[in-house]
């Protein structure tokens, strides 16, 4: 039985943002619902996946309901920042993807990371239901975020700090 369950039907607003210096920064997944506040840590390959899979989530949801009104995806840079307190609930280990063709409503859903001693049953869970324009706003915005971080090496593919890069494609030699 998992340590909790929370529906966070409907969510306010949904989005992810990043917290610190480029190769420090903390990710997280935050949604207002009322006065309530719900925050999740992530990581950015997580958010890196989460945008991709919600535009292609959206595109297979607009070809099997072609009467759908399309999502907008614009969004205000301020209001997609998140806000005090972040307080994570938990560290995201699986993020998924639902949709609801009755209510119109996508969920985002996470599942706790557990260590190899927890029982896998246990992991909390939440479910943030929104709307598609929220979750295109979130992919939108969480693709601009990550794209944010440090450069990243042509020929290996890893983060290139401010001093240099190493590259094991070259043998070790400087970039």
């Amino acid at each position: 039985m998992p340590r909790f369950e929370i529906d966070v039907d409907p969510c306010n607003h949904i989005t992810a943002d990043a917290i610190g210096a480029p190769g420090q920064r903390v990710f997280y997944l935050q949604a207002y619902q009322d006065e309530r506040t719900i925050t999740v840590l992530i990581e950015k390959a997580q958010l890196q996946s989460l945008a991709i899979g919600i535009e292609q989530f959206l595109s297979q949801i607009s070809q099997q309901n072609p009467d759908l009104e399309e999502a907008s995806g614009e969004f205000s840079e301020e209001r997609m920042r998140i806000h005090p307190p972040v307080d994570p609930l938990f560290r995201a280990g699986e993020i998924g993807l639902a949709y609801d063709k009755d209510r119109d409503q996508v969920v985002v859903f996470t599942k706790e990371l557990l260590t190899e001693e927890d029982d896998p049953d246990s992991a909390a869970q939440i479910r943030f239901w929104v709307s598609r324009s929220q979750v295109r706003k979130l992919a939108r915005w969480g693709a601009d975020v990550t794209s944010r971080g440090r450069p990243v090496c042509v020929q290996c593919g890893q983060p290139i700090e401010p001093d240099g890069h190493f590259c094991p494609k070259k043998n070790g030699h400087m970039t």
